[in-house]
C-alpha cells in the first residue's frame, strides 16, 4: 500500500501523524510489480522513488517468476534516478511477475 505524501509545509497535525504510523505499519511509496519483457533479454522498469544508490528486492510473484530467480538468471544490472534495469533469461514466457522495493 501507499503512504500518505505531505507537501513540506504540512502544519495539520492529524495528517503528519497518519503519515507517520502508515511508515511505522510498513506502507511505502518504493514498492510496485513488474513484468519481466519476453523475447529480450532485459527490462528497464520506471520507478519514481528509485535513486541512483537505491537497492532494489526482488519477490517473485508467479511459478516461471520464482524459477527465474532460482535459477539465478535474474539480476539487478543498474540503477539509476526514476529507474532499475534486470538483466534476465531471453524466453517466450509472458507471466514473469515480481513484487520489488527499491529502498535508499
Amino acid at each position: 500500500m501507499a503512504a500518505l505524501v505531505l507537501p513540506p509545509d504540512e502544519s495539520d497535525r492529524h495528517k503528519i501523524n497518519t503519515a507517520i504510523n502508515q511508515l511505522a505499519q510498513g506502507r511505502s511509496n518504493a514498492v510496485g510489480t513488474l513484468t519481466l519483457v519476453a523475447n529480450v533479454a532485459i527490462t528497464v522498469v520506471a520507478a519514481a522513488n528509485c535513486g541512483a544508490g537505491s537497492v532494489v528486492l526482488l519477490s517473485p510473484l508467479t511459478a516461471h517468476a520464482a524459477a527465474e530467480l532460482g535459477n539465478g538468471t535474474v539480476f539487478v544490472s543498474a540503477v539509476a534516478n526514476g529507474s532499475f534495469t534486470l538483466t534476465h533469461a531471453n524466453n517466450a514466457q509472458t507471466d514473469r511477475v515480481f513484487g520489488f522495493v527499491a529502498i535508499g
